[in-house]
């Protein structure tokens, strides 16, 4: 992924809770900030999402897109999109380090939108949308733990 934001949190739970949490996409409208829908389209062998469709409405971004996962066990889930209308290109990771009954979640996103942004802006975008997503995982997780 060039050009791509990160960040870091820490969850009071195991990666495997953490996973769980990640992988339930029904769950997401309840805790994601700005996420309407996300609905399974397809899974994989492992019983997880391949592919997932998302209403998403959240200044600047309101789009329908759809994102392809790659899923290595409870250590890091990847994907990129497939579809979109506003956004040309979605790219990101969760990864998860064991800290010992704790989890330390690191989440990369690179993005690119149909319409034209200043780099600095996107990058703060791509800040605020993961700084925002990490602490609703984190809240999520600790909740239902």
């Amino acid at each position: 992924m060039a050009e791509q934001t990160t960040s870091s949190i820490v969850v009071d739970a195991p990666p495997a809770a953490v996973m769980a949490v990640i992988a339930d996409f029904a769950a997401y409208p309840s805790w994601a900030k700005g996420v309407k829908v996300a609905d399974v389209e397809s899974t994989g062998a492992d019983g997880r999402a391949s592919e997932v469709h998302f209403v998403l409405d959240v200044a600047p971004i309101k789009d329908n897109y759809t994102l392809a996962y790659t899923w290595d066990g409870d250590q890091q889930v990847t994907w990129t999109l497939t579809r979109g209308n506003m956004l040309r290109a979605l790219d990101g990771a969760y990864v998860l380090r064991d800290l010992g009954g704790r989890t330390e979640v690191t989440y990369r996103l690179a993005l690119d939108l149909t319409i034209p942004l200043i780099g600095m802006l996107k990058r703060r975008g791509e800040k605020i949308l993961i700084e925002t997503a990490l602490r609703g995982l984190k809240t999520r997780v600790e909740s239902v733990s």
